[in-house]
């Protein structure tokens, strides 16, 4: 059972996307299909992200010009219901490994301590306080999500590597922002704020 405000926040953002006509949408994921999601890839979806994806489930056009295509890059919206495991597995894991390539080319935080003298050191390093971060959810190509049963109104956060950027206050601030053309201006008071541990060190 997920919260009422975060059932009104995904239903909203779901509402949104619909209006802005921008991408495919199939029916919503079942409780089913939730609980095979969150058991074979090993997290549980914030309260308003589940919502938004049972109300529909976005997904990439294919166009005639493109049978090839077979990067997630290519394929944004996380295909959850039919989408290719180790495909869905990279994109779970994007925000880690683009961090520790940053820290194979020399990135590291101060409140890491000293760095080894070793690159290898360093990422083994740099991998043992990413093992306490959340698990970051893809919701459209290097956008994401924490993940956190009985959580949401979660800042959408775009990831590559250690640059982290806003992209939303939350998620309905979010399709405004990624889909709506001309891109809206932003209000002056818009200040997201982190609410997810580690990752919010970059913010």
């Amino acid at each position: 059972m997920i919260g009422a405000e975060g059932v009104l926040l995904g239903n909203a953002a779901a509402e949104r996307l619909v209006q802005l006509n921008c991408c495919v949408i199939e029916p919503g994921l079942t409780d089913a299909e939730f609980a095979r999601i969150e058991r074979e890839y090993g997290f549980v979806f914030a309260d308003d992200h589940r919502a938004f994806l049972a109300a529909g489930l976005p997904v990439h056009e294919p166009r005639d010009d493109e049978p090839g295509v077979s990067y997630a890059w290519e394929r944004p919206w996380p295909d959850w219901r039919n989408g290719d495991p180790a495909e869905l597995r990279k994109q779970l894991n994007w925000p880690e490994e683009f961090l520790l390539e940053d820290v194979e080319r020399g990135h590291w935080q101060p409140a890491w301590g000293t760095r080894p003298d070793s690159v290898e050191a360093a990422i083994e390093h740099a991998r043992s306080h990413l093992s306490g971060a959340p698990t970051m959810v893809p919701l459209y190509a290097h956008r994401f999500l924490p993940e956190g049963h009985g959580t949401f109104g979660h800042p959408v956060l775009s990831m590559r590597g250690s640059d982290v950027i806003y992209y939303g206050t939350d998620l309905l601030d979010y399709i405004n922002q990624e889909f709506e053309e001309p891109r809206p201006e932003r209000p002056e008071d818009w200040a997201p704020q982190a609410t997810v541990p580690f990752w919010r060190n970059y913010l």
